[in-house]
């Protein structure tokens, strides 16, 4: 049953600052999950080492963590799978293979991905279906490396290939691999119009992962710092037996000179939420 056991902790606020400073606040704040944010400076796909990836897991075992997950920058970065230049495709495409090595050699369960976009002036179907290729050939290469890719809703102004439930439902059903699965983002959900029982209707025991956090709808807030009524998607999550990590992807510039309060308030939150 979904319990404080499934909160996991995450380095999304914390660029300003070393890595292992994050780690150490995480490991303080007696979070056993994290979640890595593949982002430059503290995992940059194209040019971390395996020394690299070595120290890392060591960084992450003498601290008890266990990663749950892996989430390479793909919102700010130039990656989109769904790209009508060639090159930029592939090197999007290049870009999760080497993702799905680096899960492989921290022993990452779980590759988060975004379906990329299609041009706003374009009829969305070619760009879908290039989506739907990527996610494919992805799929196949996690499954030969066990480890299983998740998929998350963006909001329309990210994407206009899936700003939705039924939208990503679509796409996951194209591809039909044991390799891909969804992902509940708390805001995507609310902006996008959707509910928790949706996603729990929808996927069922696919829906593997969740970035909870808070917003007014937009925003990756701490909890308690937006209006979004958490406890009552605890309580569906709860209800409707999700039984998935509970990802805390703060985000934004108001919280990168202090990292430490926002991931402390949120988890006290979920903590009393889910006692």
């Amino acid at each position: 049953m979904l319990n404080a056991s499934h909160i996991c902790a995450t380095n999304f606020t914390y660029q300003h600052y070393r890595l292992t400073h994050c780690l150490d606040d995480v490991a303080a704040l007696g979070v056993q999950w994290f979640e890595l944010w593949g982002v430059s400076p503290h995992l940059h796909i194209d040019t971390v080492q395996e020394e690299d990836l070595r120290d890392l897991k060591r960084q992450l075992a003498v601290r008890e963590l266990r990663l749950a997950c892996l989430t390479p920058e793909q919102c700010v970065y130039p990656i989109n799978i769904a790209a009508e230049n060639v090159q930029q495709r592939e090197y999007s495409i290049n870009y999760f293979r080497r993702s799905l090595e680096i899960c492989e050699s921290l022993e990452s369960p779980l590759l988060f991905m975004t379906p990329g976009w299609g041009y706003e002036e374009d009829n969305i179907t070619m760009a879908r279906g290039r989506a739907v290729d990527a996610l494919a050939e992805l799929s196949h290469s996690a499954e030969s490396r066990g480890v299983t890719l998740v998929l998350e809703v963006l909001q329309p102004r990210e994407s206009n290939l899936a700003p939705d439930v039924r939208a990503l439902k679509g796409l996951i059903e194209e591809v039909n691999s044991s390799a891909l699965d969804a992902a509940l983002d708390i805001v995507g959900m609310a902006v996008g119009g959707d509910s928790v029982e949706d996603y729990l209707t929808a996927f069922g025991p696919k829906l593997r992962h969740c970035h909870f956090i808070d917003g007014m709808p937009a925003g990756h807030l701490a909890c308690g710092d937006g209006n979004l009524p958490l406890e009552n998607y605890l309580r569906e999550m709860r209800n409707g037996g999700y039984n998935g990590l509970l990802s805390l992807e703060i985000a934004g510039s108001r919280y990168w000179q202090n990292p430490l309060a926002p991931m402390r308030q949120s988890i006290q939150f979920l903590q009393n939420a889910l006692s």
